[in-house]
């Protein structure tokens, strides 16, 4: 509040009266009203979207399960009792108290190992876009301002790796590295990064030709100043709504390599392991690998509904009226 009582005083100043603090002050508080006006915006047109909030909060309940799982959990997740094994839920016939969703075929609790399975993914997701996006927008803006050499080598390399499926791709690259968090990482963004470049590469060559690029050339404003500035911007919005779309994919991705062996590892709880170990059980512990399915199910459909409702949010050429 006292932000904006200053500007107001400093409104009423003649520009040329004001002293550079005060300046700073002023243009402070006018980008402070504007960031949050934006804000503000964003989530009245959220609250439109009833399917993106409920995705929203979805996601936000599991981010913080995961940052809080070993406050959450009942159990240790890592160790089991033999005597209950294929123990099954609370509301199940034979079911403990204790044990809400029952345990595993080594006596694990199946609540406690879902919670940090919930890490597990959230974790790979989010590094595995963030690093893709850095990569891959970077070199896309680059790409698309300077063409030329570089963006044959890049564009080149791009379409021969989009030549791959990408789960087979990351598939191979896990066989060759073995199992571990950064090598899964490494699997999913050494491909991940090729959308985001083709999406910043179209998005740049569409954009350097408009008129405001024309005029912060003839300003004199450098090229890494004009991309940075003038360019990215104007991208970003394209750029978040695929982020959080190709999250879901690269989070199944990981379910898929875990239940194939070539996960995180095998003492680490994954989604996608504890599916595949609970699969000779079905007939008789189907929840050991039912449940860590449908949380799985659950968080992929709330960050792609999430999705859906950014891209008609932030692409002003599919914005409700």
């Amino acid at each position: 509040m006292k932000v904006n009582e200053t500007n107001v005083h400093l409104a009423q100043l003649p520009t040329t009266d004001r002293s550079p603090l005060q300046q700073h002050l002023y243009l402070l508080g006018i980008k402070l009203r504007l960031q949050r006006q934006n804000l503000g915006n964003f989530f009245r047109q959220l609250k439109r979207h009833p399917t993106a909030m409920v995705g929203a909060i979805v996601v936000v309940l599991y981010i913080l399960m995961a940052i809080f799982a070993p406050l959450l959990v009942p159990h240790d997740p890592f160790t089991g009792i033999l005597g209950n094994r294929i123990l099954p839920p609370k509301w199940y016939e034979g079911g403990r108290p204790e044990y809400l969703l029952g345990c595993d075929e080594l006596g694990r609790d199946l609540l406690s190992r879902i919670i940090y399975g919930a890490r597990v993914s959230i974790s790979v997701g989010l590094i595995s876009v963030t690093v893709s996006t850095v990569i891959g927008v970077t070199a896309g803006i680059a790409a698309g301002y300077y063409r030329g050499l570089f963006d044959e080598i890049f564009s080149r390399f791009a379409d021969l790796l989009l030549a791959f499926p990408f789960l087979i791709f990351a598939l191979g690259v896990m066989v060759a590295t073995g199992p571990g968090f950064w090598n899964l990482i490494f699997a999913l963004c050494f491909k991940g990064w090729v959308e985001f470049f083709r999406l910043a590469r179209g998005e740049t060559l569409s954009e350097k030709t408009k008129e405001y690029v024309e005029a912060a050339k003839a300003s004199g404003q450098g090229h890494l100043t004009i991309m940075l500035s003038e360019i990215m911007p104007n991208i970003i919005h394209s750029v978040i709504v695929l982020g959080t779309l190709r999250m879901g994919s690269l989070i199944i991705t990981e379910a898929s390599l875990s239940f194939l062996g070539l996960g995180v590892g095998t003492r680490i709880p994954a989604w996608g392991s504890m599916i595949s170990s609970g699969r000779q059980y079905m007939m008789n512990a189907w929840w050991i690998s039912t449940l860590p399915g449908m949380a799985l199910l659950l968080l992929v459909l709330s960050i792609n509904l999430l999705g859906e409702g950014l891209r008609d949010i932030l692409d002003p050429r599919l914005k409700i009226d």
